[in-house]
């Protein structure tokens, strides 16, 4: 299995920082884990609050515990709550399914970490993550839907 490097982790989080102070975003936190959600890199702007760490955090692991962006998670949970409550508690309450957490794939469309970006709307947060993967030369879920069933991009 392929895991992503720290270049590349340093690459991501670099490139979601500098997007962010161009888009004039509040202060971000940004976490890039590998498989297995152990983490390979992270920043937290100066005047982020507190809890930013465990919402990136919260947000890539969604991504890779459920195959899918964790904004497609927030939708899940919305969609069938009682399924997703047993899912947060399995996973010892480390899901956190808002939108921001993206799974990052290598060249040949394989899952390679996550990133999760938190600090502004969860939107923006979402947009910068695609930014940051674009920005070191890997690809996000939507870049690789000819890989058929294995890659969600809706629910």
């Amino acid at each position: 299995m392929t895991m992503i490097t720290l270049e590349q982790s340093k690459r991501i989080i670099e490139a979601i920082l500098s997007r962010g102070r161009e888009l004039g975003c509040r202060p971000l936190s940004v976490v890039v884990v590998e498989p297995g959600a152990k983490v390979k890199a992270f920043q937290k702007e100066d005047g982020s609050a507190m809890m930013r760490f465990e919402m990136a955090y919260g947000k890539a692991y969604a991504a890779l515990a459920l195959g899918r962006s964790s904004a497609l998670v927030r939708v899940r949970a919305e969609e069938r709550p009682l399924f997703m409550q047993y899912v947060i508690r399995a996973s010892g309450d480390q899901i956190f399914p808002e939108g921001g957490g993206m799974l990052i794939r290598d060249k040949e469309g394989e899952v390679i970490g996550a990133v999760g970006v938190t600090g502004d709307t969860q939107e923006r947060d979402e947009e910068l993550a695609v930014h940051g993967i674009h920005a070191a030369g890997l690809k996000t879920d939507a870049d690789c839907t000819n890989l058929g069933p294995q890659v969600r991009i809706e629910n």
